[in-house]
């Protein structure tokens, strides 16, 4: 199943600030966001639930990997809906 990916404003601004600040970064997130469309399951994202935030509508939070094994490895925070078909990414962020 293909996915439509739906960026939060926030999601957006930190998406467009790394072409910038960080042009090697945003090119890993395009990719991430890429599987994300394409395969949710892509082994490389790591997908998993994350239980310490929920969506608007108290939807399941789930973190894909940008990178792995790297200090301050970016993810990216997303939910599915709210339409059908729908990814709702709210964060692109590094790891705490």
């Amino acid at each position: 199943m293909t996915f439509q990916i739906v960026l939060t404003d926030e999601a957006k601004e930190a998406y467009d600030g790394l072409q910038t600040s960080d042009p090697g970064k945003h090119k890993k997130v395009k990719k991430t966001l890429g599987y994300m469309e394409t395969n949710i399951r892509h082994p490389g994202l790591h997908t998993h639930e994350y239980s310490s935030l929920e969506g608007p509508k108290k939807e399941k939070v789930f973190e894909a990997y940008v990178e792995n094994k790297t200090p301050g490895a970016y993810r990216v925070f997303w939910y599915f809906g709210p339409e059908q078909g729908q990814i709702t990414v709210i964060a692109i962020t590094p790891h705490p």
